[in-house]
C-alpha cells in the first residue's frame, strides 16, 4: 500500500514528523517498508511561460528564448536545445545560483548568446529517468510561483506492508483513521459529497442469480461525458504516489476512489452493454479477453458480471476488454459493488495474476460504503468530465455479514495484557477506534465496524486495546513461577546424551528439512508413493522424507564441493511414512554418514579409509554391543554384499552398510560412503548397572577351538555357550577365524577364550576341565562341532 503523506494529512495531521509518523505506525502494527521523498532536493526553479522562441544564429539545434519568470518582472533570454520548446509554453525554470541535482545553474554563453537560466525537463529535476522533452505545464499554471510548491513536491510516499487480516487499511482513509487512533489526533471529516443530480430516467436491469456471492449491487449509467478533458494535477500526482499510472479521466476516477477509501468500482461502456446486468456464475465454456489482454477461459465456481449475450468483466478481479471506457466513450455504466471475499479468494492465484481490485475484495472491503462511493465517483466524473446522470441502481437480494457484538471483560484485558486499564481508559480507546460499545458491570459489549473484517473474537478487541495503549508501553516483566528440578529417570537417556556420544566419535551434527526430493525417496528408501505437499515451497523438495539418508547425502556433496575430504555426519529427525492404520505415521530416527579416512590427516597414524566395520563399531559403542545382532540385508540405498540390518531381542531396529554403486557413480562420490539409521525409540531406554562383588582369587582362562560349517554364526554360538555357562564362567570371546589349508571348504575353524573365576576361592583345573568340557558338548550337540587338534 502507497500513498502521498500529504494527502494523508488532509485527512488527519497530528504534529510529528515523517519518521515519528512512521515509528507510530509500525509499533501500532502497521509496519512502514519505506519513506521516500517524491523528488529530489532542489531550489529556485519557479513556473515560467515561454514568450518567444527565435533560432539560434550559431546552432541548428539551440534557439533563444524570452522567458517570463514572474509577472512584473521582465523577460530573461535563456538559450533551449529542447525540441518541444514553443511559444505561449508553460514549463519550470531554473534560475540564476539554482541548485538542481547533480547541477548548478549559471550565468553562461552558449556559442555567444547570453543565457541567465535553464529551461527544465522532468529528468534535470530528478522527477523521472528519462524525457523527450521540457516538461510541460497546464497553461493555468501561475507565473513565478515556487515549482517546489506548484506541483507538489514537499510530500514524501510511504509504503506500507500490511498483513492480510488489515484489508480497512488498503485506502488513505483506513490509514487516516489508524492515524487519528493511534495518535489522539481528530480525524478531519471528508468533504460532504454533493447530492447527484439526477437528469436522465436511463437505467439498466440487474439480476443477481448469485445472491450470497454478491449480496449487494449499486450502478448508475451516466451520459455524455467528455473524456477530453484532463483530471486535476493534484488527482495525477496522488494517482502516481499511489503506484497507478493515469488512463483516462474515467479509470483515474475509479482508481482515485479506489485510493481513497478502499472501495473498487469499474466502468463499463454503455454502448457495448447488450441488454440486462448479470451477476452470475460463468458457465462452461465461456470465455472472456481481459484488459490486460488475457484470454482466460472461464471455470463454473469464477463469479462474472455478464449481458444477456457475454462476458463483461470478471466480478471483484478486474473487466473485459470489450466493454472497456476507452477514448471514444460517451456513456458509462458505473459499478460499486459488494462480493463475498471467499469467492474472490484463490482466484488470482487460479489466473496467474491479481488486480488492486482483487487484493481487497478477498481481503474484505467495506460494504456499508458501497453505495457512498459510488456517488463520490459519480459527483467527480460530472464535475471533470461532465455528463448527466441516472437514478442509483442498488439490487440487494442477500443479507450483509453480521457485525455481532462481541463481549469483552475488563478482568480478561488485565489478564492478557497485564497492565490494568481502568474503565473510562478502554472506553476512550474504542470510542478513538470507532468501535460502537455498551458498558454492562464489568464487561464492554462491543461491535466492530463494517470495515473490520479481523475483529470476531474477545482476543481481537484486546489487542486493539494493546495497540493503541502502546506495545512499546506494556512493561517486560518476567514471569514468575514455582520452580523444581524435575528427578530424572534412569531407565532412560536424554537425547543429549546420545549426540554427544556420537560428538565424542568425531560426528558433527546437521538439521535438514523434513520436505525432500522424490527422487531421494526411490533411491534410497524404493518408496514410490510418498506423502506430497499440497503446495510445496520448491519443486525439489516437494514430498516428505521416509529416510534421513537423502538430507545427509546432500550435506556430504556440499562439503565435498568445498573440498573437505573426510566427512562425519548425523542427523536425528522425524520421518513419515504410510501405514494401513495410520495415513501419516511419524517415527523419529537417527542416522549417520561416513566418508573419507577413519581419522583426520596427521604423521603418526598411516591414512586408512574408513570401513564397515568402523561404523559398526560406532553402532556398538552407541548401543551397547552384548545386545545386539548383525543380520544379512537387502536395501535399497545398500551395496548388497556390504550391508546388515540391527537386530535386539528378535526386532529389526535399524541398518548399516555402504552406499550402492549405482548411488555412489550416480550422486558423484568418489570414494565409498558409509551410513547408519536406527530408530531413535530403541536407543533411548537403557539397563540401570547392578554393582557385584570383585573376586579376589586369580581367574583361569582356557581356549578352545573347534571346527563347524560355514553357514553357523558366531553369535548363535556364543548365545548357546552363555545359556549353559555356570556363574563361574565370566567372560567367552572369539579370538581368531580360519579357512584355508587343512580345511574343508564348507568348513571354519572358531578359537574361543573362555576365562573363568570364582568369588569364594581359586579354582581347580578339575572343577576349570568340568566346566570348558561343559560348553563343548553344548557345542557339540548344538551344532554338531567338533574339537580342532593342531
Amino acid at each position: 500500500m502507497k500513498f502521498s503523506e500529504n494527502w494523508l494529512r488532509t485527512f488527519v495531521n497530528p504534529h510529528c514528523s515523517s519518521e515519528q509518523l512512521a515509528h507510530a505506525l509500525t509499533m501500532a502494527g502497521l509496519e512502514v517498508e519505506s519513506i521516500e521523498p517524491v523528488a529530489a532536493v532542489f531550489d529556485k526553479v519557479v513556473v515560467a511561460e515561454v514568450c518567444s522562441v527565435e533560432p539560434h544564429p550559431s546552432a541548428d539545434r539551440l534557439k533563444v528564448c524570452q522567458v517570463k519568470v514572474a509577472p512584473q518582472a521582465s523577460l530573461l533570454q535563456i538559450v533551449c536545445g529542447a525540441s518541444n520548446v514553443s511559444v505561449g509554453m508553460k514549463v519550470p525554470c531554473a534560475l540564476v545560483g539554482a541548485q538542481l541535482p547533480g547541477l548548478q545553474i549559471k550565468s553562461a554563453k552558449l556559442r555567444g548568446i547570453d543565457s541567465a537560466g535553464m529551461l527544465c525537463s522532468a529528468k534535470e529535476l530528478g522527477l523521472a529517468d528519462v524525457a523527450d522533452g521540457l516538461l510541460a505545464l497546464p497553461d493555468d499554471a501561475p507565473i513565478g510561483e515556487d515549482f517546489r510548491n506548484y506541483y507538489l513536491l514537499n510530500d514524501c510516499v510511504f509504503t506500507l506492508s500490511l498483513t492480510p487480516n488489515r484489508a480497512d487499511c488498503l485506502s488513505v482513509v483506513g490509514v487516516a483513521r489508524e492515524v487519528a487512533a493511534i495518535t489522539a489526533t481528530e480525524l478531519t471529516a471528508a468533504t460532504p459529497i454533493p447530492g447527484v443530480s439526477v437528469k436522465i430516467p436511463d437505467t439498466l436491469e440487474v439480476s443477481i442469480a448469485a445472491s450470497e456471492a454478491c449480496p449487494l449491487y449499486c450502478g448508475r449509467v451516466i451520459k455524455g461525458i467528455n473524456l477530453k478533458t484532463k483530471i486535476p494535477l493534484w488527482m495525477t500526482h496522488r494517482l502516481e504516489r499511489g503506484g497507478i499510472r493515469s488512463i483516462n479521466p474515467v479509470v483515474d476516477i475509479t482508481n482515485y476512489v479506489l485510493l481513497e477509501t478502499g472501495q473498487p468500482l469499474h466502468a463499463f461502456d454503455l454502448d457495448k452493454v447488450d441488454g440486462a446486468i448479470q451477476v452470475r456464475y460463468a458457465e462452461s465454456g465461456e470465455k472472456i479477453t481481459l484488459l490486460n489482454n488475457s484470454n482466460v477461459e472461464l471455470k463454473e465456481n469464477m463469479l462474472i458480471i455478464a449481458d444477456d449475450h457475454k462476458p463483461l468483466a470478471l466480478a471483484g478481479i478486474m473487466g473485459g476488454l470489450d466493454s472497456s471506457v476507452t477514448d471514444s466513450t460517451q456513456n458509462i455504466f458505473l459499478e460499486s459493488a459488494f462480493f463475498t471475499p471467499s469467492v474472490i479468494s484463490g482466484k488470482s492465484f487460479q489466473l496467474g495474476f491479481t488486480s488492486d481490485s482483487a487484493y481487497r475484495f478477498e481481503r474484505g472491503v467495506d460494504f456499508a460504503a458501497t453505495q457512498a462511493q459510488i456517488e463520490r465517483a459519480t459527483h467527480l466524473i460530472q464535475s471533470i468530465c461532465g455528463g448527466q446522470a441516472g437514478p442509483l441502481i442498488a439490487v440487494k437480494q442477500h443479507s450483509l455479514p453480521v457485525r455481532s457484538a462481541v463481549k469483552v471483560r475488563s478482568a480478561r484485558i488485565q489478564r492478557v495484557l497485564g497492565i490494568k486499564l481502568d474503565t473510562p481508559q478502554i472506553g476512550t480507546y474504542f470510542k478513538r477506534l470507532g468501535f460502537e460499545f455498551l458498558l454492562i458491570d464489568d464487561y464492554f459489549n462491543v461491535t466492530p465496524p463494517s470495515y473490520r473484517f479481523d475483529l470476531a473474537i474477545e482476543e481481537d478487541f484486546i489487542e486493539e486495546l494493546a495497540r493503541i495503549y502502546g506495545y512499546d508501553q506494556i512493561p517486560a516483566n518476567y514471569p514468575h513461577a514455582p520452580m523444581a528440578m524435575l528427578r530424572a529417570t534412569e531407565k532412560s537417556r536424554p537425547i543429549e546424551q546420545i549426540k554427544q556420544l556420537l560428538v565424542n566419535r568425531d560426528y558433527q551434527e546437521v538439521i535438514n528439512y523434513a520436505f525432500v526430493d522424490v527422487d531421494w525417496e526411490v533411491d534410497f528408501a524404493a518408496n514410490h508413493t510418498p506423502i506430497k505437499l499440497i503446495n510445496p515451497i520448491a519443486s525439489q523438495m516437494s514430498v516428505m522424507r521416509s529416510s534421513l539418508i537423502g538430507g545427509l547425502i546432500a550435506n556430504l556433496q556440499f562439503n565435498l564441493n568445498r573440498k573437505q575430504a573426510r566427512v562425519r555426519l548425523f542427523e536425528i529427525g522425524r520421518c513419515f511414512s504410510r501405514s494401513k492404520e495410520i495415513e501419516c505415521q511419524q517415527t523419529e530416527k537417527l542416522a549417520g554418514l561416513v566418508y573419507g579416512d577413519i581419522a583426520a590427516e596427521q604423521w603418526g597414524t598411516p591414512a586408512r579409509s574408513a570401513d564397515f566395520y568402523d561404523i559398526k563399531g560406532d553402532i556398538e559403542n552407541l548401543c551397547g554391543a552384548s545386545t545386539m545382532l548383525f543380520e544379512k540385508i537387502s536395501h535399497p540405498a545398500l551395496h548388497p554384499g556390504k550391508s546388515a540390518q540391527i537386530v535386539v531381542s528378535g526386532q529389526s531396529i535399524g541398518w548399516l552398510g555402504e552406499l550402492h554403486p549405482n548411488w555412489q557413480k550416480k550422486y558423484e562420490l568418489q570414494k565409498n560412503t558409509l551410513l547408519f539409521e536406527i530408530s531413535l525409540e530403541y536407543l533411548l531406554p537403557q539397563t540401570i548397572h547392578q554393582t557385584k562383588e570383585l573376586s579376589k582369587f586369580p581367574p583361569v582362562r582356557r581356549d578352545i577351538a573347534i571346527i563347524v560349517e560355514n553357514s553357523i554364526s558366531v553369535h548363535a554360538l556364543l548365545t548357546a555357550m552363555h545359556a549353559e555357562k555356570s556363574p563361574t564362567v565370566f567372560d567367552i570371546t572369539l579370538f581368531d577365524i580360519y579357512r584355508g589349508k587343512g580345511m574343508d571348504n564348507n568348513k571354519k575353524s572358531l578359537a574361543f577364550r573362555i576365562l573363568l573365576q570364582d568369588t569364594e576361592k581359586t579354582l581347580t583345573d578339575t572343577e576349570v576341565d568340568s566346566e570348558v568340557l561343559k560348553l563343548i558338548k553344548v557345542l557339540e550337540n548344538k551344532f554338531s562341532a567338533t574339537l580342532r587338534n593342531g
